[in-house]
């Protein structure tokens, strides 16, 4: 009876433990990261008689944690994955929003614009007209400031989320390591005890931190795990942990870069932090935020280089030359802004760099890393986006050179530079931060043309002579004004002359003189009378004969006959000037002449949306491929209710009939006892 007893008992304390741990299946079903146990029972060393052996009863040999741990690593890769997607789509989405907005965005100010423009050329005294203009330029500068200034907020939000990202995962790293030796310290591990809580526990902190990075883990002695990033950079080794950083990066003081520290090192693992928040954070700024920066810059310098040029050689309403329309996109300020000295350059870096626009149509957007190697003298141009050499060469002695580019030269103006220096190339980064407009009057307005042509009074021929084109006030070499733009209000070398002769191979001659008689190229230059016959050379580098506007004569002339150019003095009325600023808006002027304002600027919306279309649908498979794996994992590892309420029948009944056994046994003792009596 005393064996019976026992086997009843054993049958209540395993079957109570069983209950127990269904219950505790029960009330974690909702714990994130909570794995599913289960009693698994063993039959106990029977008693050995002469007609057999007897049962002992039943003893719970181990609560064994359901967890598949393929399927939790899959959980981890999937995690990683759907969180990169979801950030970076969150911050693309905020991005395509502002840029194609209609009140956000750029196109409706460079519509309207150009639109006033054209207004104006119709009535170009009109002051009221000429004040719609300057209102929708400065709504333009307005606009690049805004969209800049909404990057500059968007680029400090990443930043803070990068800071807080690396908090949380410093966090984890220090629970992790804690939860390690805890596991190895866990009385029971020798004889395969497992802490079961404990493992729900760092799994679940391993998950959360490949929500931020993309990771690697193994195991390792005493239960542990150790934890990497995924080219191998310890994280968690044992109970150590490593710890993240961010400072302000060397290259670009206005982004952020990772550091590790471990060991009383300090490095700098940008390029191995990949997937999960951070790294959908860093794929963001690199891909959209900073290609948005270039972009739009460029946009501001060639709407501002191009307006510039021509409202230059146009005359405003008091007879002078137009000078600038938005701020100028050379000056000394704007071109060293566009070269950031690394801060790991040695010293003395005395390294002087400026970048200067040679020609905004050809201007790519982009950034480039210029280094410097052997005795400091050589040097490699790398573009940022492809990681090619686009350039290389090795500076003078003395170093005063350029190192040229399609659309902009970079000016080495002095300095000593190292081995391994490294400046940051940006032309058009900070171009929609400073643009801003120059013109603040109405009467400043350069609409007219500053030269104009009319005929001789005596003249008996056909030939008609046009208005001209201007094409620079300017020597484009020196930036001097041109010998015919010195004296304010009049054409310097003027009137100029054009007369005909006789003689040269089609019987016809021209000549022209300036007002001293002198003649400005060749004299006696054939005259086509079956062509268009231009007057003037349009190189800069043919000296005299340039003179920064062009004439152009048709028909038959007759000998003796003139044509007089001088400045349009009293020209109020000419539109001409306008109507090609008016023109601009519809030029190709970006991209080798393939593209206009509007177009550059819609390039720039498409490149932006079609990402975020792209990161919308990478979302979408990241989560589903996340729900699949977590259904997965759930369905080994998961609480199912219905089922541990089963089991809870089934563990009670037994619980009971073992109870049933010891009262049986119970009873047969008082009825031995009673035969005593």
């Amino acid at each position: 009876m005393a064996g019976l007893i026992g086997i009843g008992l054993t049958g209540i304390l395993s079957h109570q433990a069983a209950l127990n741990t269904t219950g505790n299946n029960i009330t974690n079903a909702n714990t994130p990261g909570y794995s599913r146990q289960e009693v698994q029972f063993d039959t106990q060393e029977g008693q050995r008689t002469g007609a057999g052996t007897i049962g002992s009863g039943v003893s719970v040999t181990n609560i064994r944690r359901l967890a598949n741990e393929y399927l939790v690593q899959q959980v981890r890769e999937d995690s990683t994955l759907s969180r990169e997607q979801e950030t970076l789509n969150s911050e693309l989405t905020r991005l395509d929003n502002l840029l194609g907005g209609e009140t956000t965005g750029l196109s409706t100010a460079l519509n309207n614009f150009f639109a006033s423009l054209q207004n104006a050329a119709e009535d170009p005294t009109s002051l009221p007209q000429r004040q719609l203009v300057l209102s929708e330029a400065q709504q333009i500068v307005s606009r690049f400031e805004a969209l800049n200034q909404e990057f500059i907020q968007q680029r400090e939000s990443v930043k803070t989320q990068m800071e807080q990202g690396v908090k949380d995962a410093n966090t984890l790293l220090k629970s992790i390591a804690e939860l390690n030796l805890a596991i190895s310290e866990s009385p029971g591990l020798a004889q395969g005890q497992m802490p079961n809580e404990l493992l729900d526990k760092r799994d679940e902190k391993l998950r959360q931190l490949s929500e931020l990075v993309s990771i690697k883990v193994s195991e390792a002695e005493g239960s542990q795990v150790n934890v990497s990033l995924t080219n191998g950079l310890s994280l968690v080794v044992g109970n150590n942990a490593a710890q993240f950083g961010t400072r302000e990066s060397a290259e670009d003081p206005t982004r952020l870069e990772f550091t590790l520290s471990n060991g009383g090192r300090t490095l700098n693992v940008d390029e191995q932090i990949t997937g999960g928040k951070l790294g959908g954070l860093l794929r963001f700024d690199n891909e959209a935020l900073k290609p948005a920066f270039d972009e739009l810059g460029r946009i501001a310098i060639a709407l501002a280089d191009t307006v510039n040029h021509q409202h230059e050689i146009g005359m405003d309403l008091e007879g002078d030359l137009g000078g600038l329309f938005f701020t100028d996109i050379n000056s000394e300020a704007e071109q060293r802004s566009r070269v950031v000295a690394n801060a790991n350059n040695q010293l003395p870096q005395t390294g002087l760099l400026a970048v200067e626009i040679t020609d905004s149509a050809k201007l790519a957007a982009g950034s480039y890393t210029l280094q410097f190697s052997g005795d400091g003298r050589s040097f490699e141009l790398i573009d940022k986006s492809t990681g090619e050499t686009v350039n290389q060469g090795r500076l003078p002695d003395p170093v005063q050179s350029e190192i040229s580019m399609p659309g902009f030269n970079i000016r080495v103006e002095g300095g000593a530079f190292n081995a391994g220096d490294k400046y940051l190339i940006q032309p058009s980064r900070n171009a929609a931060e400073s643009i801003a407009l120059v013109v603040n009057r109405e009467e400043d307005l350069a609409f007219a043309s500053p030269v104009r042509a009319s005929s001789g009074d005596q003249n008996i021929g056909t030939a008609k002579i046009d208005q001209g084109t201007m094409l620079n006030v300017r020597n484009p070499f020196t930036n001097s004004l041109l010998p015919g733009f010195q004296t304010a209000g009049a054409l310097s070398n003027g009137p100029l002359t054009v007369s005909f002769a006789s003689g040269g191979p089609t019987g016809l001659t021209f000549t022209v003189t300036d007002s001293s008689g002198t003649a400005i190229g060749a004299t006696n230059q054939p005259y086509n009378a079956g062509q268009v016959n231009e007057l003037f050379s349009e190189n800069p580098a043919s000296g005299a004969d340039y003179q920064g506007f062009q004439f152009k004569v048709t028909g038959q002339p007759a000998v003796g006959d003139t044509f007089t150019i001088g400045y349009n003095t009293n020209g109020v009325s000419d539109n001409r000037n306008a109507e090609l600023l008016a023109a601009l808006g519809t030029a190709n002027t970006l991209n080798n002449g393939s593209q206009s304002f509007t177009e550059g600027y819609a390039g720039l919306v498409e490149d932006i949306g079609v990402k975020t279309r792209q990161s919308q649908l990478d979302m979408d498979a990241g989560k589903t491929l996340l729900e699949q794996s977590t259904n997965q994992r759930e369905a080994i590892s998961g609480v199912n209710l219905d089922e541990e309420a089963g089991k809870l029948i089934q563990y009670q009944a037994a619980y009971n009939a073992s109870a049933q056994v010891m009262s049986v046994a119970q009873d047969l003792f008082n009825t031995l006892l009673q035969s005593f009596r």
